[in-house]
C-alpha cells in the first residue's frame, strides 16, 4: 500500500496541509517532552499549565510556518533551503512566544500565563531537529522505494567537485525514473582531492584511465564545470570520449529553467561540443535596427539555413515576414512549430523560385524591404549528374529573384552561397559561383544592395554529415568516408544563420563576405569522435569504410578563391573577399546564354560553365573529359601558334 501511495500520478506529492498538520503535532510533541527534560523526565510540573499553554504555542508556530511557508517545500526533495525555512520559521515562533509573555507581563490579558524560558529553548531545539529529522526520515524512504521499482542501478562519475558538480549530483539523486549511483567526483583542485562531499569521494582526475573505470565499474561521467574555458572544456571531454564510458554534460548556468537543473537537461556530449574551435556569439549587432519595420523575405524558408534565419528574424520587430517554399512538408512543420513559440507574425507560402509569375505576384502583393536567398540544390553527388537542375533552381532561380528584388526597389538583397563556389570542382560548386557573380553584376544598377555570404558546411543539417554517422551508428555501422584526409570547415547553423543577418546588416553592397570558421576539421576523427559518444568502440563495435570520393567531391574546401583577399569588419568572425574585376556585361550576356542554353536542354552548359568560370576544374568525375579536351585544344592552338611565328 506504502508503495502504491508513492509512485500513484494522482498523490505524487504530499499535500501541503496534511506536511503542516504533521508538523503541528511535532511542535505540540516537542513541547510536551520539553517539559519533560526540564524537569528531569518526571511529572514534577504543573500539568494543566502545560495543557493551559499548548494551544497558544500551537497558534503561534502555526502563524510561523504561515509567515515562512516551511511547510510548502516537496519533502521528497527537502534541500539546504527547506532546513533553513524550518529554522526561521522556530527562531520567530520562539520570538513570538517570547514576546507575548513580556506583552501577558504587563497587560495581564491571560491570569498566570508565563512559560519558563528553559522550556522555550529547549522546545525550539527539538522541535527544529524533529521536523528535519522527519523530512530526510521521508526522503530516504522515498529513494529506496523509487530505487526499488527502477532500472538496475549504474555507476557514475561527476567531472568537478565544485558547486555546479554538487548540484548535477543532487538533481540526479533526487530523480525518481534514474536510479544511478554516484561513485564519486573527479578535479584537479589538490585540496578536494582524498575529501568527500556529501560522503562521496574526490578523486584526482588525473589519475581517470582505462583501469580505473573497469576498478570503479563506471558507465557514465558527467562534465558538470562552469567557469572553464571553452578550448580547455574541450581538450579535457576529447580526452575522456576515449575511455570505454558514455560522455555527458551539463549546460550552463544560464541554460536551467527557472535557474535550476533539471536531469533531463543533462545530455550526451555532441560532435559539435568537439569542434576545435570558440563558439560565435554576435554581441554588437545592427540587425534589429536593420529588419524594424521591414517586410522580410526568405527563400528556402524551410531548409537548414533557411528556417534557421526565419526563426531568429522572428525575434526582432520586423513588419512582415514572408516564408518562400517549393518543400509543402517541411514548411508546414516550421509553421506549426513557429506557432507553438508564440510566433504568429509570418506568411508560408509554397512556391517554385523558377516561376516568374509567381514570384513576380508575391513581390508585388508583400513589398519586400529585404531578400534572404537561401533557396538552392546543395548535394554534390546528386548535382554533378542533374546540371540541368542545378542550373535551374541555383542560377536561374537566382537571377529570378535577384531581378525581381531591383525591379520592386527592395533594399538589400542577401545571397547565401557556400565555400564550395571557391576554385570549384563540381557542377553545384560551379552553379553557386555563377550565381555569385550574377549578383555582383547586379550591384551594378539601381538602388538595391547585393550582397553575397559564403560559409563552409553547417553541423546537422540536412543531407549533411553528421546525420548521416548517426543513421549509420543506429544501425551498427560501417561509417562510411570517401577519403581518410578529407577535411571541411564546420559551423552550427545557429552560428551560420546569425553569421547572415549581421553580413546582411552591415553590407553596404556588392560585398562578398565570408566567415572565419577556425581549423579544418578531418572527417575520419570526426567519424571515430562520434562511435565513441555513442559508448562504442572503433573498429571493434562499429567500423570505418573508406568508400572513395565521390563525383566532383574536393579533398580540402576553400573560402578564398585564387587572386582574392579580405579586408577586416567590426566583427572579427566576418571578412570581406577582395574578388577580382569582372567584366559585367560579358558575364551577365554569358549567364543569359547558359539559362536559355539549359532550357532546351542542350548538352554544352557544362562547358560553357567552365567558359565563365575558368577556374572550374571538375574532379572524380565523368565530367573531367572536358577539362582534357579543353586542354588538348589548348595544346593544338599553342603549337599552331608556334607552327606560324617560325614560318
Amino acid at each position: 500500500m506504502i508503495k502504491e501511495y508513492f509512485f500513484d500520478k494522482r498523490s505524487h506529492y504530499a499535500s501541503k496541509w496534511t506536511v503542516l498538520f504533521i508538523d503541528l503535532n511535532i511542535v505540540a510533541t516537542s513541547f510536551i517532552l520539553a517539559y519533560f527534560i526540564r524537569f528531569n523526565l518526571s511529572f514534577s510540573f504543573n500539568v494543566n499549565m502545560l495543557w493551559s499553554q499548548l494551544p497558544l504555542v500551537v497558534l503561534v508556530f502555526l502563524l510561523a510556518f504561515i509567515v515562512t511557508g516551511s511547510y510548502k517545500g516537496v519533502v521528497r526533495h527537502t534541500g539546504i533551503k527547506d532546513v533553513y525555512a524550518i529554522f526561521n520559521s522556530t527562531c520567530l515562533a520562539s520570538i513570538g512566544i517570547i514576546a507575548l509573555i513580556v506583552f501577558n507581563k504587563y497587560a495581564n490579558v491571560v491570569e498566570g500565563f508565563t512559560i519558563p524560558l528553559s522550556i522555550i529553548i529547549i522546545n525550539s531545539l527539538l522541535t527544529f531537529i524533529v521536523l528535519t529529522i522527519s523530512r530526510y526520515i521521508f526522503k530516504v524512504c522515498y529513494e529506496s522505494l523509487s530505487k526499488s521499482s527502477a532500472v538496475p542501478t549504474k555507476n557514475v562519475l561527476i567531472y568537478g567537485a565544485g558547486e555546479s558538480g554538487i548540484i548535477a549530483h543532487n538533481t540526479l539523486i533526487n530523480h525518481s525514473k534514474i536510479s544511478l549511483k554516484v561513485t564519486g567526483y573527479l578535479d584537479n583542485n589538490q585540496q578536494k582531492i582524498g575529501k568527500q562531499i556529501n560522503g562521496i569521494k574526490v578523486f584526482d582526475s588525473k589519475k581517470l584511465n582505462e583501469d580505473f573505470i573497469k576498478y570503479h565499474n563506471v558507465s557514465e561521467i558527467i562534465f558538470s564545470i562552469q567557469n572553464i574555458a571553452p578550448n580547455d572544456l574541450r581538450k579535457i571531454v576529447s580526452e575522456v570520449v576515449e575511455l570505454p564510458v558514455k560522455v555527458k554534460i551539463v549546460p550552463p548556468v544560464e541554460d536551467w529553467i527557472n535557474g535550476e537543473l533539471k536531469a533531463s537537461q543533462i545530455k550526451q556530449v555532441q560532435i559539435e561540443d568537439l569542434l576545435d574551435r570558440a563558439p560565435i556569439n554576435v554581441q554588437s549587432s545592427k540587425i534589429g535596427s536593420e529588419l524594424k519595420d521591414k517586410t522580410v523575405m526568405v527563400t528556402g524558408g524551410a531548409g537548414s539555413i533557411g528556417s534557421e534565419l526565419v526563426r531568429q528574424i522572428c525575434k526582432y520587430q520586423y513588419k512582415s515576414l514572408i516564408v518562400i517554399d517549393q518543400a509543402e512538408s517541411p514548411l508546414y512543420d516550421l509553421q506549426q512549430e513557429l506557432k507553438q513559440n508564440g510566433y504568429h507574425n509570418f506568411i508560408p507560402i509554397v512556391a517554385d523560385i523558377r516561376d516568374k509569375n509567381r514570384m513576380n505576384h508575391i513581390f508585388q502583393e508583400h513589398e519586400p524591404n529585404v531578400v534572404f536567398h537561401a533557396a538552392a540544390y546543395k548535394h554534390v553527388p546528386l548535382m554533378e549528374y542533374n546540371s540541368y537542375e542545378a542550373i535551374k533552381i541555383n542560377i536561374a532561380g537566382t537571377k529570378v529573384i535577384a531581378d525581381l528584388a531591383l525591379q520592386n526597389c527592395a533594399d538589400k538583397f542577401i545571397f547565401v552561397s557556400t565555400d564550395k563556389a571557391v576554385n570549384p570542382t563540381n557542377v553545384m560548386g560551379a552553379t553557386k559561383r555563377i550565381a555569385e557573380m550574377y549578383i555582383s553584376c547586379m550591384q551594378q544598377h539601381g538602388k538595391t544592395k547585393f550582397i553575397t555570404t559564403r560559409f563552409g558546411n553547417v553541423l546537422g543539417s540536412n543531407g549533411s554529415v553528421i546525420p548521416l554517422f548517426r543513421k549509420q551508428i543506429e544501425k551498427g555501422g560501417p561509417l562510411t568516408v570517401t577519403h581518410k584526409d578529407i577535411t571541411r570547415y564546420f559551423m552550427t547553423i545557429p552560428e551560420a544563420s546569425q553569421l547572415v543577418l549581421e553580413a546582411g546588416a552591415m553590407g553596404k553592397g556588392g560585398e562578398i563576405f565570408i566567415f572565419d570558421m577556425g581549423e579544418s576539421v578531418r572527417i575520419f576523427e570526426m567519424a571515430k569522435n562520434m562511435i565513441r559518444l555513442s559508448g562504442l568502440h572503433y573498429p571493434t563495435d562499429i567500423d570505418i569504410k573508406i568508400t572513395g570520393l565521390r563525383p566532383g567531391e574536393k579533398l580540402f574546401e576553400e573560402l578564398l578563391a585564387n587572386g582574392e583577399n579580405t579586408l577586416p569588419t567590426y566583427h572579427k568572425k566576418i571578412l570581406i573577399s577582395k574578388v577580382r574585376e569582372l567584366d559585367y556585361a560579358k558575364v551577365r550576356a554569358s549567364i543569359n546564354e547558359l539559362c536559355v542554353t539549359n532550357i532546351f536542354f542542350k548538352k554544352d552548359t557544362i562547358k560553357l560553365m567552365k567558359e565563365i568560370v575558368p577556374e572550374y576544374i571538375s574532379n572524380n568525375s565523368k565530367l573531367c573529359e572536358l577539362d582534357k579536351m579543353n586542354e588538348e585544344k589548348y595544346v593544338k592552338n599553342e603549337i599552331s601558334d608556334k607552327a606560324l611565328l617560325q614560318s
